[in-house]
């Protein structure tokens, strides 16, 4: 089986409730949206080579023309001492774009210790249904329209609401051992939308840890949304779930990758 990468690489987790911890990054090409503060926009459509670490922290890679491999992604993973990290991410663009694949990685990697984490935009339930038999942790955005719109999308047109889809998706994710489900929360976001969306976690599935990020200023989005207003949403969200939890991406504070 062979799949779209972009790169796999060694670092630590920047963000969510593991920051900090060891983690080896899998990650796919192409995406479906378009984040207005999006980080990562060489990912939203398939990569021409994949990048693969040579050994962890080196920060030196060797190139290979895609769809690669998933034998050569194992490997590569295997040389950066996979079974040494706490975890192993696949993320992308979005990885259940590649579903089956995703699905086949999850299993490979996973069988070499570390926990799998899937990191997604949660809107694809079908997909998810194939990965999650091998997942340790779903770890799902939950989009808001006001800074998120589809890539299929006509040119000026107002992006429809993520929160039905969002919600199946949720739907499908609670059978996973851990769940976590993360608003990146800009200067534009409205507070309706991050109620409404805290509102339809609660009631599918109250167990999940939930994260509210402040963005990290990149592409259109140029500023953070202000401490006062992050703690009033934290507050707001308490009131319906027992895990809340507010934590900036951490890579850019210190240049990790």
């Amino acid at each position: 089986m062979r799949a779209n990468l972009v790169e796999v690489f060694s670092s630590v987790q920047g963000e969510g409730p593991d920051v900090g911890a060891s983690t080896l990054f899998v990650r796919l090409g192409g995406c479906d949206l378009r984040c207005a503060w999006c980080d990562s926009v060489h990912t939203w459509r398939p990569a021409p080579v994949c990048r693969l670490e040579e050994a962890r922290g080196s920060g030196r890679f060797r190139e290979l023309p895609n769809p690669v491999a998933l034998a050569e992604v194992v490997a590569a993973a295997r040389a950066l001492d996979a079974e040494h990290h706490r975890m192993v991410s696949l993320t992308g663009g979005e990885p259940l774009l590649q579903a089956d694949a995703t699905a086949e990685l999850a299993r490979e990697l996973g069988a070499l210790g570390p926990e799998v984490l899937l990191e997604t935009h949660g809107l694809h339930a079908e997909g998810l249904r194939r990965v999650l038999p091998h997942l340790d942790v779903v770890s799902m955005d939950w989009k808001l329209a006001s800074d998120v719109r589809r890539a299929a999308d006509p040119a000026g047109a107002a992006p429809e609401p993520f929160h039905d889809a969002h919600e199946a998706f949720l739907g499908v994710a609670r059978d996973a051992p851990r769940v976590v489900v993360k608003l990146v929360i800009t200067p534009a976001s409205r507070d309706a939308e991050v109620d409404e969306a805290v509102r339809r976690v609660a009631r599918t599935h109250a167990g999940v840890i939930l994260v509210l990020q402040p963005v990290t200023p990149c592409g259109a989005v140029t500023a953070r949304p202000p401490a006062a207003r992050m703690l009033a949403l934290a507050a707001r969200a308490e009131a319906l779930l027992a895990d809340v939890r507010v934590i900036p991406q951490t890579h850019p504070i210190y240049g990790a990758p």
